[in-house]
């Protein structure tokens, strides 16, 4: 039975087996390891351990508004069985993405053919980007799979599933509101009166998965409708309502985003990929057209034009709602110009994917930088209570109060106590000072008049004890 199964499904097997690879192989040392990262396993192990329940989910980055709390949920059972190991969750989030990489075939198989799931699939397995975002635990990661659930869902008139994957959606980023137009234009392709049922039930789903965020406004003074409502109404340098406006920035955006993940971000084969995406995109409109197709022309075309009133710079994971999509309509592209196009571009595809592979380059060992820093302090500090600060742009403190919590070190808050000491960790930056005497960061002021006791390097990053220094000047707060 298990050998007639492998044979019968030996490709879909194999490419699920170099996703695997490429996503799991040394993932404690690529994993990246930051302040985010650092919050989220604080606030779940609290949970855990504490039993206190959350409201609200991470920050956004703009607008400070914050998501609904169940992509913690999601990562609570795997920081659990990692015995409270960071690496857990990121585990869990590449293998939703190995689980990605076959709901994408599953879905082009379904909807298109065997060539375009096969090639659909492959594409995705092994470019950069969704590699990128694949080996670590942030809550824009899971957008693919439930993005492309949530519109499978739909098709398929499963609305009570497509509100639970939707809900995941919006716990992942609020991007994800770019997905409603489309679900109205399939909601109103399917109408038949026999549906409105299921489609109360979901959308009352869907606002009873909106209570926690409530709650939370209703004890913190309508915080995030406040933020919200600052976001888009105020919106002269975020974003901008008039979908017109967009139109311009379209073609720019079409390019970057399969420079990003088909040309392995190759700028010059990046133009030459869209050239033929949109060519190709052309053909199949005129040519071999059916309704999923259709379907898929305007996710990315809705994708595009949500991107397109957004002011600020797009990130790469601002596309994890269109992965699966562009995947597919490429796969469906190959399989349906002649052989004699398809080939050399999927080679040349495959190769610029594979040459930008993040094994080429050595890993950042930020997860374990940080324990081996933490367990400095630990034995610098000789158990006796001390303050921490951080200094850095990229990162923020949670990720070392982490292993501070974990290893029960008498820490504290400045906001707490001070001290007779102070650790202060800098990684090295162009706009960082890492002389911490005379310091304005408050972290670092608010102890007072200090002197360098210990100074220490590890891998780079600096780590300097600071104990007081009464006979000291005041510190410097000029800017």
């Amino acid at each position: 039975m298990l050998k007639k199964f492998i044979l019968n499904n030996w490709l879909i097997l194999l490419i699920l087996l170099v996703a695997s690879f490429l996503r799991l192989f040394r993932i404690s040392e690529y994993m990246e390891f930051l302040g985010d990262q650092g919050r989220d396993v604080v606030i779940v192990r609290d949970f855990l351990k504490n039993r206190n329940l959350f409201f609200i989910g991470p920050q956004t980055s703009i607008g400070n508004m914050n998501l609904g709390p169940f992509y913690y949920y999601l990562i609570a059972p795997a920081l659990l069985l990692a015995n409270y190991n960071p690496v857990g969750p990121a585990i869990f989030i590449a293998l939703l993405s190995v689980a990605t990489t076959y709901l994408i075939y599953f879905v082009s198989k379904k909807w298109f053919n065997s060539t375009t799931a096969y090639l659909s699939a492959f594409l995705y397995a092994i470019s950069p980007v969704a590699i990128k975002f694949a080996n670590f635990s942030w809550n824009p990661n899971i957008m693919p799979f439930f993005a492309l659930l949530f519109v499978y869902f739909m098709v398929e008139k499963k609305y009570i599933y497509a509100s639970l994957a939707f809900i995941m959606c919006l716990n992942s980023h609020y991007l994800a509101l770019i997905l409603l137009p489309l679900a109205g234009v399939i909601w109103l392709k399917n109408y038949q009166p026999k549906l409105i049922k299921p489609s109360i039930l979901a959308i009352t789903i869907f606002l009873l998965s909106l209570v926690p965020q409530v709650l939370f406004d209703i004890k913190h003074n309508g915080q995030n409708i406040k933020a919200l409502s600052t976001f888009f109404v105020k919106r002269e340098t975020t974003v901008n309502l008039k979908v017109y406006k967009s139109l311009p920035v379209i073609p720019e955006l079409f390019n970057q985003i399969n420079t990003s993940l088909l040309a392995g971000k190759n700028v010059n084969f990046g133009i030459v990929i869209s050239i033929v995406f949109f060519l190709g995109l052309l053909y199949l409109y005129f040519k071999h057209r059916n309704q999923n197709y259709l379907y898929c022309l305007l996710w990315y075309f809705f994708g595009l034009i949500g991107l397109g009133l957004y002011k600020q710079h797009i990130y790469d994971h601002y596309f994890g709602f269109l992965f699966p999509v562009l995947f597919i309509l490429m796969g469906y592209l190959l399989s349906k110009i002649p052989r004699l196009f398809s080939l050399p571009l999927f080679i040349l595809l495959t190769v610029f994917s594979l040459l930008q592979n993040p094994f080429r380059w050595n890993p950042p060992h930020q997860l374990q930088t940080t324990k081996i820093i933490i367990s400095k302090i630990k034995d610098l500090s000789h158990n006796e209570d001390f303050n921490f600060s951080l200094l850095a742009k990229q990162n923020h403190d949670p990720g070392y109060l982490y292993f501070i919590y974990e290893n029960k070190l008498p820490y504290f808050h400045l906001n707490q106590k001070i001290t007779s000491q102070l650790f202060v960790v800098c990684e090295p930056h162009p706009d960082i000072n890492c002389n911490p005497i005379n310091n304005p960061e408050w972290g670092i002021a608010a102890f007072g008049w200090a002197k360098i006791d210990q100074e220490l390097e590890i891998d780079g990053i600096k780590i300097f004890r600071l104990v007081p220094n009464p006979d000291g000047r005041p510190l410097s707060y000029l800017p």
